[in-house]
């Protein structure tokens, strides 16, 4: 089947946005060429899709930017049996690429509108191994554990609550913002066995706060 112009926006995204932010895991890369984010984004921000810029999606919420999307990703460095748990569904389009990459994946949206729109540009897509629900996860989705890997599509001021951390199997990745704007990182933490942890900072970003995540208190003088 002949390129269309859209394949090839796609693709310029892949090798002009994301390739030069060293993100180099081929599966994660033709998976980003794949799925066609223009289905995901609001019809009449269409032309946005593919440009390196966060994207409006309504109740003060945004898609994430091409690039953020893909280092997040990158950096759970999914295999094909993990169970993944994705905070913050939104317009599901981070969701479609994680499918393609894992066995299944719980994503939880606040929002119910969001989840049902999501749910329809999944279902268009063909994307059978994710699991939406509604609800709250800013401190935690446990429903499902252990999760092979979590990735939490919103800042969290003070981090992870430790209901994150219990969520994961032994090996098991967790992907977060943390901080406060304009001073926040992207975290990996690693579960390396029952009760020790790793964790490292990936790259500094600015991105919205998970909606209901715990804030730091202030002071008033």
């Amino acid at each position: 089947m002949p390129q269309t112009s859209l394949d090839v926006a796609r693709s310029a995204m892949v090798a002009q946005q994301i390739r030069t932010c060293d993100v180099l895991d081929e599966r994660l890369l033709e998976r980003l060429r794949e799925v066609p984010r223009e289905d995901f984004v609001p019809k009449n921000l269409r032309a946005a899709a593919f440009a390196d810029t966060p994207i409006p999606i309504g109740r003060g919420q945004v898609m994430f930017a091409p690039m953020l999307d893909a280092r997040l990703v990158n950096a759970l460095a999914l295999t094909p049996d993990d169970r993944v748990l994705e905070v913050g569904t939104g317009t599901g389009y981070v969701t479609a690429v994680m499918a393609g990459l894992a066995r299944l994946i719980h994503s939880v949206e606040i929002i119910p509108e969001f989840k049902l729109r999501a749910a329809v540009s999944l279902a268009a897509q063909g994307v059978a191994n994710a699991v939406l629900e509604v609800g709250d996860a800013a401190r935690g989705f446990g429903r499902h554990a252990p999760y092979d890997a979590i990735l939490v599509s919103g800042a969290l001021p003070l981090g992870p609550d430790a209901h994150f951390r219990e969520s994961l199997a032994v090996g098991g990745r967790l992907v977060v913002i943390v901080g406060v704007s304009p001073a926040m990182e992207a975290r990996l933490i690693v579960r390396e066995d029952a009760d020790r942890f790793s964790e490292r900072s990936l790259f500094e970003t600015d991105v919205p706060v998970l909606i209901n995540a715990p804030q730091p208190k202030r002071f008033y003088f």
